[in-house]
């Protein structure tokens, strides 16, 4: 592989189904980050949707971790979904300053929105926040209404270095527009499809891994920094999935 970095990882990473299958049998529960960490180097933090940790937690994160391991929060839906940025900079700060103690290991900074956040209404909302912000941070910005799929909202993320999560998800088209000097890849799937107990593969998707693996190659080529999360919700599996991407693409 070239000189362009790659990072892999899942979505979450406490998962009791995975006792077994990825982590060693009676793994404690406070054990399964320092495991997970061997293996991958990069997590998505998806519990920082629902709430803002303890600023003790992210210490706890941060100690548990090798120096170039690096966290991906989500910023929590209080923002994103409750209030659609209106008014927000309070929890803003809060869970900013939060997540700023995990220092160099704090990756990108995820929004994601939900399919009633419009282009039509929210897009001017979108752009005072992000032109409001004053943390120096990667952020990524997440969409799921096709209607977002345009130059405007594409060149706005460029003028402001903000990546276009590329998200494979059953009711969107699968993109692969760069807007900064990363991307951040998430395979969603469908949740229909793969119902609680996330032991193994359940679907095959090898023809979509197949497809991912290209641009990611040609991303790459680009020296562009990659950043690539399974949800178990994809395959079945996270671990699994996001092993495999990283065999077919080599070692980092």
């Amino acid at each position: 592989m070239n000189s362009a970095k790659i990072h892999f990882g899942t979505s979450g990473w406490s998962y009791k189904d995975w006792v077994g299958p990825f982590y060693p049998e009676k793994t404690k529960q406070t054990e399964y980050l320092s495991f997970y960490a061997r293996r991958f180097n990069t997590v998505e933090i998806d519990s920082t949707f629902y709430g803002i940790p303890r600023p003790t937690t992210v210490e706890k994160w941060r100690e548990t971790t090798p120096e170039n391991f690096l966290f991906s929060p989500k910023v929590p839906k209080d923002i994103t979904h409750d209030r659609k940025l209106l008014e927000s900079s309070d929890v803003w700060d809060e869970f900013i300053r939060t997540m700023q103690i995990l220092g160099p290991k704090l990756g990108p900074v995820v929004l994601q929105f939900e399919y009633s956040f419009k282009f039509e209404k929210h897009f001017e909302q979108l752009k005072d926040f992000i032109q409001n912000n004053k943390y120096p941070l990667r952020l990524c910005v997440e969409v799921r209404d096709q209607n977002w799929i345009n130059p405007s909202f594409f060149d706005f993320l460029r003028s402001q270095n903000i990546a276009l999560v590329l998200n494979d998800l059953y009711y969107m088209p699968r993109m692969t527009e760069i807007t900064a000097d990363f991307t951040y890849i998430r395979f969603l799937g469908n949740r229909k499809l793969v119902p609680d107990g996330f032991t193994h593969r359940r679907i095959d998707r090898a023809k979509e891994l197949d497809w991912w693996q290209d641009w990611i190659q040609k991303f790459m080529t680009k020296e562009i920094e990659v950043f690539v999360y399974s949800n178990n919700r994809y395959e079945g599996f996270a671990p699994g999935t996001i092993g495999d991407l990283k065999q077919r693409l080599g070692s980092v």
